[in-house]
């Protein structure tokens, strides 16, 4: 494996040979062959995951492994070549799929060691009877133009770069010839490339290829009339071109079966092609992957690798697909097709995050011999969870920008130049570019402080256009969710990497935090306990969960003390699981930036939290009159520890961490009835924030939990 990816092993392992060698049947960058896990039939293989999971960096990888080793192509169907056409070329004449063929044939086309290059006959005979149908102009240099790049699909041997080679030009120039003629345009151009390839081909294979489409449906064995037929589905749109479609995909496939056979080519010929599609959510992706899943089931067997890249965790039409994660396909896949399901022929793999060690040796490796903190690789994890991109950016910032960002936040909001020939910009905008939708940036970055629909219109009617409904909070969710970000009960955006990103980019996008504060008094107003005390509780309307969200927002904004006060008088009362998340909760509000003792901004780069945790403060903040001063002070201190422990921007702290167990464990034997659970929660907080793990409620109810719509 090369030596940019970390924890992805399970697909590029040579030795025993992870899930890649065993399909294409060779060791990564050697010409080494390795047993083929399946013989007769191969899974079609899509990576899955979210935004930034590496996807993009694995297919990559497995392009630089066998490139020049056996045939190879990798095209991103996300990429402007295959959104609309180009050089006046009409739409009726070309689309996604088509495009993308072209450009895959042409790649593998390239030779390989030991192997010269291969012909593509078949599929150049329909992409001409395609782009014949769109000449209708009859632009003589567009024409030109279109025919040589096709036909030099076929142009064999070695040739030199420029100008097309003679026999691409000789032919393009009869087919000019006809289209621009007095007959029928599309007949005259596939009867001058049939003439063509029949009078320049001698050998048996190609003048079996020039008459392949003898087959088609309705063809009646004229190969002529063949694509004719295929030319007028394709200009048909609809299912007749996806029907089109299929054929030319097949054809495709074709090629790459003769180029493979007979005695010499098998022996010069090492390991299979192999197809890499990155995005294969967008157009061509779907219609490429359905059009190969279907022939394989349809019994049209072919030996060519496809491994492509979804977004999220698979469409709705892969919905009977075989599903693995990454590790259980480390030996064997176990891909066993269902007959009767024509998408199990294709395998979902998921991809997961990289683990500490990973994250260990990634920023290691980008800050050399800079002076590291020890703690940052940990809280690197911890906030990115195992994010690959996100490691990877902050650990160039890291390299960029040390000594003088001395926390995560810092390098954050440092600028990082992920290419020496790129411009600086923020860290966490860089991210942000690549992990959320970029026509919907803005109105993620509002919704990110909600926690559901309700909470999301709140903030839609205070800082978004009017024009953006809760028809589009609906939509934005669904799309959140089929791009495979996690649904988290009380977050709007589950990814709490995606979304602390969100909420800093929030806090930065005035000088004076005014978005951030609306924002939060938004909330802080959407949740506040009815007037009437209606459907509340002995406490008048003001429920565990609404009273959690409110204050969560208030100590966003600097203002711990009603936090202190409500966890303080609610203490006796409330069921000690329930008082330990609605602790954990508060405490998880965002702090992106230094309060003085008002809890106002000021422009220190000291964290006053640690110092209310250790009890620093406690001489010059006297309790109020008539409550417990010991057991508000100790709240006080606890509310403090556990907002800074789980601050996913601050670098752990040991002494914070012991100080969270000691005052735990005080409280519990204030409740007798809740002593187990407090003390059990002193003991696994501390251990949890020390691991950068998320805090967990000891013999937590998920019942409960999810009817309070809080995880």
């Amino acid at each position: 494996m090369g030596r940019r990816l970390h924890g992805r092993g399970a697909l590029f392992d040579a030795d025993p040979a992870g899930l890649a060698p065993r399909l294409v049947g060779l060791r990564p960058h050697q010409h080494r062959t390795t047993p083929y896990e399946h013989r007769r039939e191969l899974p079609f293989v899509l990576l899955t995951g979210a935004r930034g999971l590496g996807k993009t960096a694995v297919l990559d990888e497995l392009r630089a492994a066998y490139k020049g080793h056996t045939p190879v192509a990798l095209i991103d169907c996300a990429a402007g070549e295959f959104t609309t056409p180009s050089g006046g070329r009409p739409a009726e004449a070309w689309s996604p799929v088509s495009q993308a063929l072209l450009v895959i044939a042409e790649q593998l086309a390239e030779p390989v060691t030991g192997a010269g290059r291969i012909v593509f006959p078949r599929l150049m005979s329909g992409l001409v009877a395609v782009a014949a149908g769109g000449w209708s102009d009859a632009d003589s240099e567009r024409i030109r133009r279109e025919v040589e790049r096709i036909l030099l699909l076929n142009e064999g041997g070695s040739w030199i770069a420029g100008f097309a080679g003679r026999w691409a030009g000789r032919v393009a120039a009869n087919v000019v010839a006809a289209a621009t003629g007095t007959g029928p345009l599309v007949s005259a151009s596939i009867e001058a490339t049939l003439e063509s390839i029949s009078d320049s081909f001698v050998h048996r294979r190609h003048a079996k290829a020039a008459t392949w489409y003898r087959d088609y449906p309705n063809a009646s064995g004229n190969a002529r009339r063949g694509l004719m037929l295929l030319s007028g589905h394709f200009r048909a749109g609809g299912t007749s071109r996806e029907h089109a479609e299929r054929h030319l995909v097949r054809a495709l496939l074709a090629d790459l079966t003769e180029a493979y056979a007979g005695m010499l080519p098998r022996m010069q010929r090492l390991g299979r092609p192999l197809v890499l599609l990155d995005n294969a959510q967008s157009a061509p992706g779907p219609g490429l992957t359905d059009a190969v899943l279907r022939d394989r089931a349809d019994g049209i067997a072919d030996q060519v690798v496809f491994i492509g890249a979804l977004r999220g965790d698979g469409r709705p039409a892969l919905r009977n697909a075989v599903r693995r994660a990454l590790p259980e396909v480390t030996r064997r896949s176990g891909w066993t097709p269902d007959p009767a399901a024509p998408t199990s022929r294709a395998l979902l793999v998921a991809l997961p995050p990289l683990s500490p060690d990973d994250t260990l040796h990634i920023v290691g490796a980008a800050c050399a011999d800079l002076p590291v903190p020890p703690q940052l690789p940990h809280a690197t994890h911890r906030l990115t969870g195992g994010n690959p991109l996100g490691i990877t950016l902050l650990a160039e910032s890291a390299a960029q920008n040390l000594p003088e960002a001395a926390s995560l936040g810092e390098l954050l909001t440092a600028d990082v130049r992920p290419h020496e020939e790129s411009d600086g910009a923020p860290t966490y905008l860089e991210l942000l570019a690549r992990l959320v939708p970029a026509d919907r940036r803005e109105e993620l970055t509002v919704l990110a402080a909600a926690h559901d629909h309700d909470s999301a219109v709140a903030l839609a009617e205070a800082l978004l256009p009017d024009d953006f409904g809760p028809a589009d909070i609906r939509a934005l969710q669904t799309r959140l969710a089929r791009e495979g970000l996690p649904e988290v009960p009380g977050q709007f955006v589950g990814d709490a990497f995606v979304r602390t990103l969100l909420l800093l980019a929030l806090h930065h996008r005035d000088a004076d935090h005014g978005q951030w504060r609306t924002a939060h008094e938004t909330l802080i107003a959407h949740y506040a306990p009815p007037e009437d005390g209606v459907d509340g509780g002995d406490d008048g309307g003001d429920d565990p969960v609404r009273a959690r969200y409110r204050l969560h927002h208030e100590l966003a904004l600097g203002d711990a003390e009603s936090a202190v006060a409500y966890l303080r008088d609610t203490f006796p009362s409330l069921p000690a699981a329930t008082w330990l998340r609605s602790l954990r909760f508060i405490a998880s509000a965002p702090y992106f930036h230094a309060h003085d003792a008002e809890g106002h901004d000021f422009t220190g780069r000291h964290d006053r939290r640690a110092d209310v945790a250790l009890g620093r403060t406690d001489a010059g903040h006297p309790p109020p009159a008539g409550v417990d001063g010991v057991l508000h002070l100790r709240v006080r201190r606890l509310l403090h520890a556990v907002w800074r422990l789980t601050d996913p921007l601050a670098l752990p702290d040991p002494k914070v961490a012991d100080r969270l167990r000691f005052e735990l464990e005080q409280l519990s034997n204030l409740r007798p009835a809740g002593n187990a659970l407090l003390w059990r929660a002193s003991r696994d907080w501390a251990q949890d924030a020390a691991a950068g793990r998320a805090l967990r409620v000891p013999d937590d109810d998920e019942d409960e939990a999810d009817d309070e719509g809080v995880a």
